[in-house]
């Protein structure tokens, strides 16, 4: 669903050394590569359930740091429209998403942003709305709620892990289970919210290259996913990163200051590519730089989630680490950082690996 404590310590271990570099580098935000940060909320004041709460407090002092700070919170329908026009995003945006639905998002979430004025997308666990489960809104609840503003998209039916084949099934069979998947919950929300969905959010940020063009197929006009980073003009409208704000460590102002502070790092051809493995034991990992200049010699670095961080190599504007190991962990996460010359802001880009190759041959 997200990266593992011990991984995010080193990204920001890695990211930490640079820090001296760039000191002397005035942040000059209308350098770079202006862009947008979509944060990633789940429950609110749900301590039971500490890997995927926030605290109501804590939240209240985001939402005032975003308007003292003087950030555009804009919605998700916004954003999907610069991007889609491929127009630059104002700079210093923000979007904030709220996955699968709880019964807190109502309670506690809904009361402190509407007082704030802020728009925000709430992705519906459709099966548990459905089921009439007891920790999740009710349609009433969601109703009032669309009524007053919020959009409600969709974050699939069952909410399985649709990125992994389940046993037995062939490739055909498995086309089939993710489109029976989509089928009913864009049913239930056409008819419940009296419009269709039009953006999807993986369940737990995991994908392939056959869900995200199954679900492409199925006319959505953005897909969401949970690899950490920024926006820009350069991001794929069906491959948008964002930034789970949740749990006791990644919830911090202080962490909430540094991804916000971040901005994209556009790239093209990466090795390997997002989705699907075609060998446990790839030779490289990087990808080409669409604007190398922009990067302080030095601080690029491309990050394994099996491995942590490693300087990266060099040819032309091809930065990559090699490799000789084989890759073990079903998800793998792959980034690429460097320090902006003119901003001193950190410069990101992730895309997901899924290592299931047996199951994949048919």
């Amino acid at each position: 669903m997200r990266l593992s404590y011990v991984s995010y310590i080193f990204i920001l271990v890695f990211l930490s050394a640079f820090q001296g570099v760039a000191a002397e580098v005035a942040h000059d935000n209308t350098m770079g590569i202006p862009g947008a940060t979509i944060l990633i909320y789940h429950r609110f004041g749900e301590d039971k359930y500490p890997s995927t709460n926030i605290g109501v407090e804590r939240f209240r002092e985001q939402l005032e740091y975003l308007k003292t700070n003087n950030y555009k919170v804009i919605s998700l329908e916004q954003l999907v429209h610069y991007l889609s026009e491929g127009t630059e995003l104002p700079d210093k945006s923000v979007v904030i998403t709220i996955d699968d639905g709880y019964r807190s998002v109502y309670d506690n979430a809904w009361p402190l942003l509407r007082a704030y004025g802020y728009p925000f997308t709430v992705f519906l666990y459709a099966k548990a709305t459905e089921n009439k489960h007891w920790n999740y809104l009710t349609w009433d609840q969601v109703k009032e709620m669309k009524a007053g503003g919020v959009d409600f998209q969709n974050h699939g039916f069952s909410h399985d892990h649709m990125a992994f084949k389940p046993s037995g099934m062939n490739m055909n069979e498995y086309r089939a289970w993710i489109k029976a998947d989509l089928e009913a919950s864009t049913g239930i929300l056409s008819e419940k919210l009296e419009e269709r969905p039009v953006f999807f959010a993986v369940p737990y940020g995991e994908y392939n290259k056959t869900l995200l063009n199954e679900i492409r197929s199925f006319g959505y006009k953005a897909i969401l996913l949970q690899d950490p980073g920024s926006v820009s003009s350069h991001t794929d409208p069906f491959a948008i990163p964002r930034e789970p704000i949740l749990g006791t460590d990644w919830s911090t102002i202080d962490h909430f200051q540094t991804v916000l502070e971040r901005v994209d790092l556009p790239i093209t051809g990466e090795i390997p590519v997002a989705g699907q493995l075609s060998t446990v034991e790839p030779k490289r990992f990087g990808a080409q730089l669409l604007y190398p200049e922009r990067y302080i010699p030095g601080t690029l670095g491309i990050y394994v989630s099996e491995w942590g961080w490693q300087k990266a190599e060099m040819e032309g504007s091809f930065a990559s680490i090699p490799n000789s190991r084989l890759l073990s962990r079903k998800i793998n996460r792959v980034a690429l950082s460097g320090r902006e010359k003119k901003s001193g802001r950190t410069a990101i880009r992730y895309w997901m690996l899924v290592n299931e190759i047996e199951d994949f041959k048919d």
